[in-house]
């Protein structure tokens, strides 16, 4: 397994401290996206239904349609072993309990000036397959729109060859209250979504993780509709001292590189000796698990840094979607971090803990986001509006200011919008 080793002046004069999520790269998938969203806007189901057939090898016959029938998933959620479901039902019920605390008033202000909070009318959520399926993306998307209050929820999901979606996906899907869930996927799934189909409806925001084909039709439909992010590939820093396990930090590392051959490891530590260590460690633990080729081909980065401030300040230079910090005084250095998706302190908070049950949702800011970007929470699907509601006194008030910077910029007509009121 290949590990980059640096100093701090090396990693800094590295391109890879300086990391950003390019698209441009990409240009090929760029068009074909483009290509599949106008389709999917034109021709609708006629256009899922071929996309279907060639990407998913499964469309719906014509007396089909890509809903999966309701009551299927309270089946699967039946069908799961009872321990599968315990667990689905336990991190529902501390993802839910962790975003009803999210929920602001829906009315603030004072009299005559207020700001309306309102959940959108319909959102859109999008649970990738492929390499695997992910039922903890559905609890972590579906519950927190649930929560602010959007009156319907829909599910995009690819299907199987056969049609079919893992029972764990409809079981998640019947656990956190979802209205409807449609056997589409990758970017048509994403465009149908946006600008709705005789058979899928439109959505208001759309929010999830996906592949690349995925994350390039967000970014071609919004303004069409609402999207949670634009993501990259998954990654973690984590900042150890001399008195961190190696074994813990190298399975955090190895945790996270697991999810793709593009994601991303690194290691800030203050103690050579301990990244000499955790770099055994990694290579000897990876050599044991399933997705060793997934790890071996991902990107992995330690970093020996003069002391821990010096490491808190890498990590905010470079805004981790997932920081663990492992340290004496861990609880000190997370209060100087500034960037990150998640912050996780101590030894014993492990990042797939934030992945499943803790309760923080896990669907953050990548690629340096957290510098201006949130995790997907209850505010992703929430909106808000001012209200003005003023009387003569307040227009007097406000009179002399208003008319004298609409004549600053030239605009007579709002002047005279507000002095006709006094003829």
């Amino acid at each position: 397994m290949a590990i980059k080793r640096f100093d701090v002046g090396s990693w800094l004069d590295s391109p890879l401290s300086r990391r950003r999520l390019d698209l441009s790269q990409f240009a090929k998938e760029r068009a074909a996206v483009a290509e599949i969203c106008a389709r999917v806007a034109a021709e609708g189901d006629a256009a899922l239904r071929d996309y279907g057939k060639r990407f998913d090898g499964w469309s719906p016959q014509e007396t089909e349609t890509f809903e999966v029938p309701r009551e299927h998933l309270a089946a699967a959620a039946k069908r799961l072993q009872p321990a599968d479901r315990a667990a689905l039902e336990f991190a529902a019920e501390r993802i839910r309990d962790f975003h009803a605390k999210q929920v602001q008033p829906a009315s603030t202000g004072t009299p005559g000036l207020k700001l309306l909070t309102r959940p959108v009318r319909r959102a859109g959520v999008y649970a990738p397959g492929g390499r695997a399926s992910y039922p903890s993306t559905v609890l972590m998307t579906v519950i927190p729109a649930r929560v602010a209050g959007v009156p319907e929820v829909v599910l995009a999901t690819p299907p199987r060859a056969d049609g079919s979606v893992p029972a764990a996906i409809l079981a998640a899907a019947h656990i956190a209250g979802v209205d409807a869930v449609y056997r589409v996927g990758g970017a048509q799934a994403i465009a149908a979504l946006a600008y709705g189909t005789a058979s899928i409806p439109r959505v208001d925001v759309v929010a999830g993780p996906g592949n690349i084909y995925v994350t390039l039709a967000k970014k071609e439909v919004f303004g069409a509709v609402g999207v949670d992010g634009i993501a990259g590939p998954t990654e973690v820093m984590v900042i150890a001292d001399a008195g961190a396990r190696p074994d813990f930090v190298a399975a955090d590392l190895a945790a996270q590189l697991e999810h793709d051959p593009l994601a991303w490891a690194v290691l800030v530590t203050d103690s050579a000796a301990l990244a000499d260590r955790v770099e055994e460690e990694l290579r000897s633990l990876v050599g044991g698990l399933e997705r060793a080729q997934i790890i071996e081909a991902a990107t992995c980065c330690v970093i020996v840094a003069d002391d821990l401030e010096q490491a808190v300040h890498l990590a905010n230079d470079f805004a981790p979607e997932h920081l663990l910090i492992v340290a004496e005084d861990a609880g000190r250095l997370a209060t100087q971090v500034e960037n990150a998706g998640a912050i996780f302190v101590g030894p014993y908070a492990t990042v797939p803990l934030g992945d499943y049950a803790a309760g923080p949702n896990h669907t953050l800011p990548t690629s340096g986001a957290a510098r201006f970007a949130s995790p997907l929470g209850v505010h992703t699907f929430l909106k808000r509006s001012s209200v003005l509601s003023l009387n003569l006194g307040d227009l007097e008030m406000l009179r002399e200011a208003c008319v004298r910077l609409a004549e600053l910029e030239g605009l007579s007509a709002h002047a005279h919008a507000v002095e006709v009121r006094f003829e």
